[in-house]
Order: structure tokens, then sequence, then C-alpha cells
């Protein structure tokens, strides 16, 4: 599972993100606002499943499916799913975005990625915006949360830390562009609809699939 946050193992076997107990009121107040009353939704790399259970209860009527390549994490999203029993919760799937094979029919009526652009390789992100203009029907959203680098503004400095620590990590992570992830959208179809500023210079970008 790859992730920059210390992780908590709880008693019932999940992990716990103190990033999470941060962001997920804040993520949860957009969905709300732009997520279909009812259908399908996938999860993109869903780390602990802390998110997915969060969004679950709160979104009763949508059928929720988290996903990640990490056997770790799906150990995890299991466990959080045992304590919270929710029926519109979904099994997790071992989905990897590079990995084709792994991705699931649709449509879904939405998929939300939350912090795994900076956390990838950019081929991870051209995998993801594939990944959406297959199993969005038109009009469906895309939703992902994260700090982006973007031309007209100066990077925090926060970011720009963080920007560094991600790439003494890994060469291939980093804050990608904001309008080179758009570009990579755009060409699966996809457009960018809204940016939406979030708490501690993060960004969510939604896009909606225009064929």
């Amino acid at each position: 599972m790859q992730t920059m946050d210390p992780m908590t193992a709880t008693p019932e076997g999940a992990l716990a993100s103190p990033a999470v107990a941060r962001n997920r009121e804040p993520i949860l107040s957009v969905l709300r606002a732009h997520l279909p009353a009812r259908g399908r939704v996938l999860e993109i790399a869903a780390g602990s499943g802390e998110h997915a259970v969060g969004f679950a209860g709160a979104l009763p009527s949508l059928e929720w499916t988290p996903s990640d390549p990490s056997p770790g994490a799906r150990a995890s999203i299991a466990a959080w799913a045992g304590v919270a029993g929710l029926a519109n919760l979904k099994p997790a799937l071992a989905l990897d975005v590079l990995d084709e094979a792994s991705w699931p029919d649709g449509p879904f009526a939405a998929v939300v990625c939350i912090n795994m652009i900076h956390i990838s390789p950019w081929a991870a992100t051209e995998g993801l915006m594939r990944l959406a203009g297959r199993v969005l029907p038109a009009g469906g959203l895309l939703a992902t949360y994260g700090p982006y680098r973007e031309a007209e503004a100066a990077l925090a400095p926060s970011n720009a830390a963080f920007d560094e620590s991600l790439r003494g990590r890994d060469p291939a992570w980093g804050l990608r562009d904001r309008d080179e992830v758009a570009a990579a959208a755009k060409a699966e179809g996809l457009a960018l609809t809204r940016r939406v500023e979030m708490p501690a210079n993060n960004l969510m970008l939604l896009f909606r699939r225009t064929r």
C-alpha cells in the first residue's frame, strides 16, 4: 500500500490514518454535492478503507466498491467493512490501474480517486483516465483529490517540501501539473468541469465523461 502517512493498527486488524480523519468530511461535502443520488461508485486506491466505510455509511443510496492492488490494503478494507456492516459497501477489488486485465466491467456512475496521483508513476494517472473513460457513462463523474501544481499559482511551501520528499522516496512520484492531468483526462473523453480548493493546500478536480 503506497502511502506517506503513518498507520495505526486497530484491535480489529484495520489500519487507521490520521490524514483520513482530517480530510474525510471535507471530501464528503464535495461528493455529496456532485455524486448522483443512486448508482455504483468505484473507488480507486482505497488504501486503509476508512474513506470507503465513511462515504458508504454517509451515502446509503449509493453502492460503493473500493479497490486497491495491495493485499494489505484490501485486508484493512475488509476489517473496516466487517465492523461497519454496511449493505451498500461491496468487497474490495484487486484493481491495479496499470493492469487492464484487473479492471472491472462498467458502468459505474462515478469513479473516486483520493491521494493516488502524486504517489504513483505518471503511467498510473494515464491508466486512471483510461479506466474512467471505459467504465463511466456519458456524464459520469471522476473525482480526484490531492495536491497539484498550477501554472498560475506559486506552490505552497508545504507542498514544495512534500513534493521533494515524494521524489526522494521515488523519482517517479511527485505533485502533478493540473493542466497535464486535465490533458490526460481529455484524451480519454473526460472534461475538467470543476476545481474545488480544499484544506491543507489540496484540490478536488471533478471531470465528466463527454463521449
